[in-house]
Parts: C-alpha cells; sequence; structure tokens
C-alpha cells in the first residue's frame, strides 16, 4: 500500500492496454475527508499575488494534457478554489461528486475511482505565508475598461448567484452580450466583492473574465457559483 502511494504509475506503453496499469480495485489507503485547515508553506522566491495566479493557470492549463481525465482535473481546480475560500463544505461536495479518493486529506495527492493519481503543488493549494501584497488598484481591472450593464446590450435574463462561503443567493440581472468581467462588477456594488476576488462556475467550468453571456449559454433562473477568495493578511 505504501509503494502505491510513493510511487508514480508509469504510462502504458503501444503495445499494453490500459487496464493492465490501471487497477480499480489497488488499495490506495484508506479515503479520508478533506482536512478543514489551510496548508502553509513558503516559497523560495517571494510572489506577488498576480505571479502565483500566473503558475496556477499555467499549471491548470497544462496539467490535463500529459495524463489524467479533463473533468477530474476540472473538479480539483474547483475543490481546491473553494477549500482557499474557506468553503471546505463545497469543496468536499466537489470531491464526493466526482468521486476522488484523498488518502491524506488533502488535495496534494488525490486518486480518481479508476485509481489513476493526480498530484497538485503546493502553489495551487494554498498562498504562500510571504506572498507580497498589491495594491487592490492594481489587480482589479479600471472601470474605463470594461463596460458595465446597459452600455453592453443584449436580452436581459436574472440569474441566481450563490455566493460562498457566506452561502447568500443573489438575484440579479444580466444581459447576453456583457461579458463575465463586466457581471462581476454588478455583483460587486451589490455585495461589496471585488471583481478579481470573485471565482464564477457554472456547468462545472471556470468562467474566465473575457467571456460573454451568450458564450456560457446563461439563461433566466440558471445559477452560477460564485467562490469569494479572502483577502491577504498578515496574520495569515
Amino acid at each position: 500500500m505504501g509503494g502505491c502511494l510513493g510511487s508514480r504509475r508509469s504510462r502504458p506503453s503501444s503495445g499494453d492496454s490500459l487496464n493492465s496499469n490501471i487497477h480499480p480495485n489497488v488499495s490506495i489507503g484508506k479515503n479520508q475527508p478533506l482536512k478543514h485547515e489551510v496548508l502553509k508553506w513558503k516559497s523560495d522566491v517571494p510572489l506577488t499575488d498576480g505571479q502565483l495566479r500566473s503558475k496556477r493557470d499555467e499549471f491548470w492549463d497544462t496539467a490535463p494534457a500529459f495524463e489524467g481525465r479533463k473533468e477530474i482535473w476540472d473538479a480539483l481546480k474547483a475543490a481546491a478554489f473553494a477549500a482557499e475560500s474557506n468553503d471546505f463544505a463545497l469543496a468536499q461536495a466537489i470531491i464526493d461528486g466526482a468521486n476522488i479518493s484523498l488518502p491524506n486529506g488533502t488535495l496534494l495527492d488525490c486518486y480518481d475511482e479508476l485509481g489513476s493519481r493526480y498530484q497538485l503543488p503546493i502553489y495551487c493549494v494554498s498562498a504562500p505565508i510571504n506572498l507580497i501584497e498589491e495594491s487592490s488598484d492594481s489587480e482589479s481591472p479600471s472601470p474605463e475598461s470594461e463596460p458595465i450593464g446597459a452600455t453592453a446590450g443584449g436580452e436581459e435574463m436574472f440569474v441566481k448567484f450563490r455566493i460562498s462561503p457566506s452561502c447568500n443567493d443573489v438575484k440579479m440581472a444580466v444581459l447576453s452580450k456583457e461579458t463575465i468581467l463586466s457581471a462581476k462588477k454588478k455583483l460587486a456594488l451589490l455585495e461589496s466583492v471585488e471583481p478579481f476576488r470573485q471565482r464564477w462556475f457554472f456547468g462545472g467550468r471556470l468562467l474566465s473574465d473575457k467571456l460573454r453571456i451568450e458564450d456560457v449559454k446563461l439563461q433566466s433562473g440558471f445559477v452560477v457559483q460564485v467562490v469569494v477568495s479572502s483577502p491577504q493578511s498578515a496574520d495569515h
């Protein structure tokens, strides 16, 4: 059992069948619930919040291309965002829904139902304790860079936004032609949460700021999950 956790499973050669390398019934250690704690670590080279996000984006963009199933990577990404925002109930629900096992109770080492291993770098799970703060002005997009609401045009629809970790439900009008960033700014006016702290998920997908409402097929009455990250403070 220890050997299975400590070694990476080799990729099958062209002459091997997939089943010869993946054993669904092999014991990989008892599954544990996700620990309700934020892992603490220190970066060798101090990072700004923007640099940390860039490293994370690079990992999430490239990891699924090498091994594993995309839907599992997507679930792990959503769970990592939720856990870092202290919404451990949502993170656990995402993990359970994707049939992901956590032998050590963390997202650093995970297995899917086929026994394939997924490893997340620590910087995708939590921010370093020596993170360099950046001013909110540099983090949040300038108001002039994106229109809000009325200037975007398109069909108006009312969408429900479920905000974590507060679990508040907010019903808000959006326009089909406006971007996710524009809609985030409208939500910021209602909930006092800066756009750069909002992560929107719909249909198991993280919505990027440049997408338009119509691009993601949102309709009136649909629910968007909004994970709000906590602002970094010296206390953490």
